[in-house]
């Protein structure tokens, strides 16, 4: 029995618990995204497309070939994902919908606590919802800019000029809401809006129907965890899906949950050994876990792999932070910069940028982690993996900037 894990081992399997070691067999299909999403746990939803959106951009890190219509057409139209949140906006099996309803009772609570949603939806919040999911219920899918009503004047201690949040007006305020504790469900998205409908119009009955217990919840989220991180903490098992909080799962791992797992030695980067549980099928989960293929890959800043920054360190050496509101001068790499996975390392961050104007992939800087030197071979794979996001976007050519230099 295996009462210690390396650290070679145990990066092995987080990264092909995550897909990201699979890439000699089948090429993905459509049909297999919702599979993938599944096997991930959820793919994070993020705005910014300097070069891709983060949860396409994740999905085709993993693929050899991926199209952005595939991920919508299993939300819009197969219906087996659906959106909501983890620690952010998500893309989520809809299987696991029952499960996320205790969150909504939880994020009523949360949100109607807070003083800025309730200066942006108005003086009678249940009114105002009440109005809002009405007018759904009559007329169908709608986006926000659709109810849009007068815009309140901003609370005076706020930044006029930050809209982000104060420019909400109540019916904006009052979509979000019913979002977030599932009233409303998104529909599909144009030109990156939600448009949202009455939840039983967009997720299956088979997966609304069952209303889950206390400790049935409990369960869920804490296994479904392990199953996917393989071996954590009972700090990490609740930073997967952060819908309950580290006491909650440690008294879960010592109780309820002994029985879904077993105690085991892990090995960090660096050498050092911490306590944490593991599936308890962990042998046959290491003879099958491939090596991770040589190649380089550029992840997206939300990936899973990186998601959880006290993981990532601890276990691939690897301090990542996100500085995209960071002002310029004071940034240590670039304004949206992407980790670089070569086999089961993360050797360095690449600032990359599609001109679409241009025609033109702008390699804008690289930056290898201390130890890791540039060579022929290492920079041919960067070059490679490059080439692939130059042709999954249909660009013209890879332009490196005259200032880039390794460091």
């Amino acid at each position: 029995m295996t009462d210690r894990l390396s650290n070679a081992d145990a990066r092995r399997l987080f990264l092909w618990l995550h897909g990201l070691s699979d890439l000699g067999g089948a090429p993905l299909r459509r049909a297999d995204v919702a599979a993938l999403v599944e096997r991930i746990g959820f793919v994070q939803i993020d705005s910014i497309r300097t070069v891709e959106r983060a949860h396409h951009h994740i999905l085709f890190s993993r693929a050899g070939a991926y199209k952005p219509a595939w991920l919508d057409h299993h939300v819009e139209r197969e219906r087996t994902l659906f959106e909501n949140w983890t620690h952010d906006a998500s893309i989520i099996p809809a299987k696991f919908f029952p499960y996320w309803k205790p969150r909504f009772e939880k994020a009523r609570g949360q949100i109607m606590s807070r003083q800025w949603w309730r200066e942006r939806v108005g003086e009678d919040p249940e009114k105002t919802c009440a109005r809002v999911l009405d007018y759904v219920a009559e007329n169908g899918p709608v986006m926000a800019r659709e109810l849009k009503a007068e815009n309140p004047e901003p609370p005076p201690d706020m930044d006029p000029t930050n809209t982000a949040w104060w420019g909400w007006h109540p019916s904006k305020a009052a979509l979000v809401f019913l979002w977030r504790t599932g009233q409303l469900s998104v529909t599909r998205r144009e030109g990156f809006q939600k448009v949202y409908d009455l939840t039983e119009r967009v997720v299956p009955a088979e997966y609304r129907e069952h209303e889950p217990t206390e400790a049935e919840f409990l369960d869920w989220t804490c296994g479904q965890a392990l199953d996917r991180v393989g071996f954590a903490s009972h700090s990490e098992i609740a930073r997967y899906w952060e819908a309950i909080n580290p006491a909650t799962a440690k008294t879960w791992c010592e109780g309820a949950g002994r029985n879904r797992m077993r105690a085991i030695e892990v090995e960090g980067i660096g050498g050092e050994i911490r306590d944490m549980y593991v599936r308890p099928d962990i042998e046959e989960l290491l003879a099958a876990a491939p090596e991770a293929p040589p190649r380089v890959r550029f992840l997206s800043p939300f990936d899973p792999i990186v998601r959880d920054r006290k993981r990532a360190e601890w276990l691939f050496g690897f301090d990542f932070r996100i500085e995209i509101y960071v002002p310029a001068a004071q940034r240590k790499y670039g304004y949206y910069v992407y980790p670089m996975l070569e086999r089961d390392r993360l050797i360095g961050r690449i600032e990359i940028k599609a001109n679409r104007d241009a025609g033109t992939l702008d390699v804008i800087g690289l930056w290898l982690e201390p130890k890791i030197r540039m060579s022929k071979p290492r920079q041919s794979r960067i070059d490679a993996e490059l080439e692939r996001w130059r042709r999954y976007l249909g660009l013209d050519r890879v332009v490196w900037r005259e200032s880039v230099s390794v460091l």
